[in-house]
């Protein structure tokens, strides 16, 4: 396992990376943690806007007990604020959020009315420093991603094929689409570190088709690469059938059936990854511990599907899948943006 102390080099990358986000002398800041964060996070970005000179506060709750059924990771919705409106109210009161919780505050119950009031939200998220340093954002990234955001917000319709099998059509109409490549000045901004994403949230009745899920793709709940194929039939936005005879297939199955929540079964998110220094391959090199697999959704290429809450759709759940790929073709209305993993036209990096 690698060591998480403060290094000056990681240091240096948390002033860089807060500099992008806007963060300056005056910046009014509030660094959110939960009692189990980690806490070489919450110390670097404390000592970054220490020296950087901004007006900041630091915010931490006790985590929740646990109520799941089965463990959650990786939703993007912490759950550590609890309504609590102080800790609301002064975040309210800021003009930027660095959202150092486990899960992150990107989809909690209470960000919209924060985000209401004009802050901005950088998650800084669960990995080791080191991930962080590899996957730091740069400016040269932000146009790339602006590309993409508004070619997804201009589509009437994704298409995401692969040799393995996949074919899934997404009426994009009325999608609201987004994504980050990792920094955000303006209020109401979100960003995520490592970030480097475009994506879409369909509307209800808008997702169809299948899905074949190869070796080598990744399920980033379980944080691991798949050895056997999943076959997924999807109807109206709902995964409606899961076939395949591994032990990936059987895991998917249990992990959902377990929540006795068909809203799980929906689609919350689709769309591709666009950062140049997030490796597929890194996965194989870390523990479990040290990583919250957030660099695999964001490298260049990928399709990345996700099933779970949409708030666009009205659909709330703590079940969770996100779920990038290897090897898919995607097209906007027939054009080819993404041909076999890699990015097309002025999309390439």
């Amino acid at each position: 396992m690698l060591q998480e102390r403060i290094e000056g080099k990681w240091l240096a990358c948390f002033r860089r990376v807060f500099v992008l986000n806007g963060i300056g002398p005056g910046t009014r800041v509030a660094i959110v943690a939960e009692t189990q964060s980690r806490p070489v996070l919450v110390q670097l970005a404390d000592l970054a806007c220490h020296d950087l000179g901004a007006d900041y506060c630091m915010i931490t709750m006790p985590t929740p007990r646990q109520t799941a059924p089965v463990p959650v990771k990786s939703t993007g919705t912490s759950l550590a604020i609890q309504g609590n409106r102080a800790a609301i109210e002064a975040m309210k009161q800021c003009e930027i959020i660095v959202d150092c919780t486990v899960e992150g505050m990107i989809h909690a119950a209470e960000w919209p009315e924060i985000e209401e009031a004009g802050a901005r939200i950088l998650v800084v998220c669960n990995e080791h420093p080191e991930i962080l340093e590899r996957c730091e954002p740069t400016a040269e990234l932000g146009p790339k991603v602006a590309l993409g955001i508004q070619m997804l917000r201009e589509a009437k319709e994704m298409r995401v094929t692969s040799a393995a099998g996949t074919d899934l059509v997404i009426d994009l109409r009325d999608a609201p689409c987004g994504g980050t490549p990792g920094f955000g000045t303006t209020p109401g901004a979100v960003a995520h570190w490592p970030g480097g994403l475009c994506l879409a949230f369909p509307g209800p009745n808008t997702v169809n088709g299948r899905i074949v899920m190869d070796v080598g793709d990744m399920n980033l709940t379980f944080k691991s690469y798949l050895t056997s194929r999943i076959d997924f039939t999807v109807e109206n936005d709902f995964v409606k059938e899961i076939k395949g005879d591994g032990l990936d297939a059987e895991l998917f199955r249990e992990y959902m059936e377990a929540w006795e929540d068909p809203l799980a079964y929906g689609f919350s998110h689709v769309g591709w990854g666009m950062n140049p220094a997030a490796r597929w391959v890194s996965g194989a090199l870390y523990d479990k511990r040290d990583m919250q697999a957030v660099e695999f959704r964001a490298w260049a290429g990928n399709f990345l599907w996700s099933t779970g809450a949409n708030q666009y759709a009205g659909r709330f759940t703590e079940g969770h899948f996100d779920l990038p790929m290897r090897k898919c073709t995607i097209t906007l209305d027939g054009r080819v943006v993404v041909k076999e993993g890699r990015l097309q036209g002025d999309l390439a990096l």
